[in-house]
């Protein structure tokens, strides 16, 4: 029935009915000829894709049968996107790609490309890695695709042929093809890229770039970054990676850099292989998510950069299969909103037909990587099979639709090309399907076997591991080389008076000697975002450091906090340590999803294959005097602390700002963490903290050789003890700091001793130094300037309650409430008085 077309084992009746129907030519073309007389593809390399297609076909087939006895978790696939892997076939294997969830021919080719240009040494290895346990055991079913199998041995070895030459890296003319020829061979040249699809599938712990914790195209020896995103929220990383490439393409040709490429998330622990100098970005997406806002930020930072003459060599891959799930994309729609994204070349092509694709996109790499700028391959595709197991396309599509999508099945396509061409017959393409089903189906009963994460332990594992010694040696040897040998270095950074001689500083001016100093330790850093060049930041804390490190490591962005983000994600993931700023806190909810769904997951996604190490500065926080409003007194952070791994930082005085810094930016060095750096607005430029002239809120700058002693780990408080110290303990952070010391000098003229623990970092927070000096008084004040709903104090309250704490506790946090201009904002915001009075409270008690 029309209404069952895109039901799998329909699905696979009528490609077999297809191949069946196709008259042989009437003579037969030899493989190594061009498979038409003007193609750019050989008959063997077409023959190839084919393989790749059908070996993608497969794989959505056994998805839907491992989901139909329970053991397969995953089942939205590539069907009628399979054109993708001429788009692969035209690329390099070293060119870094995002990709699309409907990219396993995509996949699959970019295995075959990669296992075509290996050493033994190298294929050795990855068939260690990939061997199945010992004593799995074979599902029982038959999967839609298998058909009736001829007798083949399962252990039989395919020759792949040899292994393809890469293209020179210099383009001549745009329309010669951009990648390797795809490697010949049959099903062996894919099979470890169907192991990695289905492991995926069922969630193995042997999966190899996530481990089972979710089912991506990944992998990092393939130059393939996983991304979960279904809604373009990876596109602004590729921007920021195809900016970082080429930034050290250019360091490479001006001979200021030395090794053989950047390692993808290289630092302490990068293991894949460099992105050659000439790399550039492929990110595919489908064309629901042109209208997304993430697509939207990246277009329009792509088209800004190449409008100001810098380069991006990025190519967009759009999928359009008219399709968001349920919702059609308008006719037109698509192509009339790519053809109008200033600075971005447009290419276009049928992905039903495999020799038109692969020449077209070859044509846009070569474009892209001649002229280093960005361009879009806008691809037709259809969808088949609906958008996952569970969705009902008759509910939404008529039988004529389906129907219509289904005689553009582009395996069909390519299959008709092959027997038009007297490549092949019917017979033989169906033969090699059937094989890919069997060996497919094979490979799907042996993980079947494989183990599953087994406990939350072995799930976190990959989050966020911190080393804490070798960050505290990092932070060592970086204070060893400004005292050493980059000591005039610095004094000339400094212009001769480095910042331990400048006297007692504000918090800002702490801020901009410590990056002063991070940017002398980390020649790939790199420091951007919303004014903080020319001008030195709103508040200037950023002043002079581009008169100092030049602009291409100090720069302005566009104001767009979601492109700011994806620049770093970017960068970090391309070898270098980016520093962006976010203007205000208000703004990053703008774009908080770039921390939490992009640059959070990473390490979770890839076990650690790819990192992002990356320095958030956000200034924010409320208490601005006669300047604000909601927007620039923001104490929302909750979604901060709500992502796991996420490390906040808050420091509150100048002397806890410069060794908080460094810990951060070792941190994201050394582990690829991703810090955010949340600066209190309020207490910038504060001097005094008792009286007015007193200068106790400034601080010396330590030198180098007191770095080691000033050390500040992370998720370690502070405590400030006034008086005895024995009847109260005040557990705050940021301005809270300030407004609470002062309170405790109020308590101490009272006979009150005082402990106040600044918090100073947010996640994690120092439980056991909570737990210690709240047990010490036996009395706890939790001074919260977040809201009291969501804010910080809960997540303190917690970490009392699970440790068994038996004490007296008691909040005093800002009211549920947005900040409101002027001197409204006193009603709803924590103050020094009310810190004094619910001191008192709790110790009358």
């Amino acid at each position: 029935m029309l209404s069952d077309v895109t039901t799998p084992q329909d699905l696979d009746d009528r490609f077999r009915e297809t191949l069946a129907a196709l008259p042989a030519a009437q003579q037969r073309r030899d493989p190594a000829d061009p498979v038409t007389d003007d193609a750019p593809l050989t008959g063997a390399q077409v023959l190839d894709l084919f393989d790749a297609q059908v070996t993608s076909r497969q794989l959505d087939l056994a998805g839907r049968w491992l989901r139909s006895f329970g053991e397969g978790f995953y089942t939205i696939g590539s069907a009628g996107h399979e054109g993708n892997a001429a788009v692969a076939a035209a690329l390099r294997p070293t060119d870094p790609a995002l990709l699309h969830y409907r990219s396993g021919a995509f996949y699959c080719q970019r295995a075959a490309q990669a296992a075509a240009e290996a050493t033994p040494a190298d294929q050795a290895q990855r068939a260690a890695d990939t061997q199945p346990p010992p004593g799995t055991q074979p599902a029982t079913g038959t999967p839609p695709g298998t058909g009736t199998q001829p007798a083949v041995d399962p252990q039989r070895a395919v020759d792949p042929g040899p292994a393809a030459e890469p293209e020179a890296a210099d383009q001549s003319e745009p329309s010669e093809p951009s990648g390797t020829e795809p490697p010949t061979g049959g099903f062996a040249a894919y099979a470890d890229a169907a192991r990695d699809v289905l492991r995926g599938m069922v969630a193995s712990s042997q999966e190899p770039i996530a481990g089972g914790r979710h089912k991506v195209f990944g992998r990092a020896d393939l130059a393939i970054v996983p991304t979960t995103s279904t809604i373009a929220s990876h596109l602004p990383r590729a921007v920021g990676m195809g900016l970082a490439v080429e930034r050290l393409r250019r360091l490479d040709s001006a001979g200021r850099r030395t090794g053989a490429g950047v390692r993808a998330g290289s630092g302490a622990g990068a293991a894949h292989a460099p992105w050659p100098p000439d790399a550039i970005v492929v990110c595919s997406f489908g064309d629901a998510s042109v209208n997304h806002a993430s697509a939207t930020a990246a277009f329009n930072t792509a088209g800004w950069y190449d409008h100001g003459k810098l380069r991006i060599p990025v190519l967009f891959v759009c999928e359009d299969n008219g399709l968001g799930i349920s919702v059609r994309s308008p006719e037109g729609w698509v192509e009339a909103t790519l053809r109008a994204k200033p600075g971005i070349r447009y290419f276009s092509a049928d992905g039903a037909d495999p020799v038109q694709t692969y020449a077209v996109a070859a044509e846009a790499a070569a474009w892209v990587r001649r002229t280093r700028r960005p361009a879009v391959l806008h691809l037709r595709t259809v969808r088949l099979m609906g958008h996952a197991g569970a969705d009902a396309e008759s509910a939404y599509r008529s039988p004529a639709e389906l129907a219509e999508d289904l005689d553009r099945d582009p395996v069909a396509a390519t299959a008709r090309l092959l027997v038009d061409t007297g490549v092949a017959t019917g017979e033989e393409l169906l033969a090699r399907y059937d094989e890919t089903g069997w060996q497919v189906r094979r490979l799907a009963e042996e993980v079947l076997g494989e183990p599953k994460l087994a406990s939350a332990a072995d799930v976190v594992s990959t989050l966020a591991p911190r080393r804490p010694m070798r960050v505290a040696r990092a932070v060592a040897d970086a204070a060893a080389r400004a005292s050493g040998p980059g000591a005039g270095a610095r004094a000339e950074a400094f212009g001769g008076k480095p910042p331990e001689l400048s006297g007692p500083m504000t918090l800002a001016q702490s801020i901009n000697a410590a990056l002063a100093d991070g940017m002398l330790d980390h020649p790939q850093m790199a420091i951007f975002g919303e004014d903080l060049a020319a001008k030195g930041g709103v508040y200037g804390v950023t002043k002079g450091l581009r008169d100092r490190f030049g602009a291409a490591r100090v720069f302005d962005t566009l104001l767009d906090e979601t492109s700011v983000l994806g620049l770093g994600l970017g960068a970090g993931l391309a070898g270098m340590l980016p520093v962006p700023e976010i203007q205000y806190l208000a703004y990053l909810h703008n774009a908080e999803d770039q921390l939490r769904g992009e640059a959070a997951t990473m390490r979770f996604f890839s076990q650690g294959a790819f990192r992002n190490p990356m320095v958030v500065r956000v200034a924010g926080l409320a208490y601005q005097e006669g300047f604000g409003g909601h927007f620039h007194n923001d104490n929302s952070v909750a979604v901060l602390r709500d992502v796991p791994g996420l490390v906040v930082a808050v420091p509150a005085r100048p002397d806890d700002a410069a060794p908080m810094l460094r810990t951060c930016l070792a941190s994201a060095a050394v582990d690829g963490s991703v810090c955010v750096f949340l600066e209190p607005i309020a207490l910038y430029h504060t001097r005094d903290l008792y009286a007015d002239g007193d200068g106790e809120w400034l601080a010396g700058y330590p030198e180098p050789g007191a770095w080691v002693a000033g050390h500040v780990p992370i998720g370690r408080a502070r405590v400030y003890r006034v008086g005895s110290a024995d009847d109260l303990t005040i557990i705050t952070f940021g301005n809270g700091v300030r407004m609470s010391l002062r309170a405790a000098a109020v308590l101490a003229e009272e006979g009150v001793g005082t402990r106040v623990v600044d918090l100073r970092w947010l996640a994690p927070l120092p439980v056991a130094d909570i737990i210690r000096e709240s047990s010490a008084t036996g009395r706890v004040l939790v001074v919260d300037e977040t809201r009291r709903s969501g804010g910080v104090g809960e997540g303190v309250i917690a970490a009392l309650v699970d440790a068994g704490y038996v004490g007296a506790a008691r909040r005093v946090a800002a009211v549920d409430s947005f900040v409101p201009l002027g001197p409204a904002a006193r009603h709803v915001l924590v103050s020094a008085e009310a810190i004094t009075d619910g001191a008192r409270t709790l110790l009358a008690r």
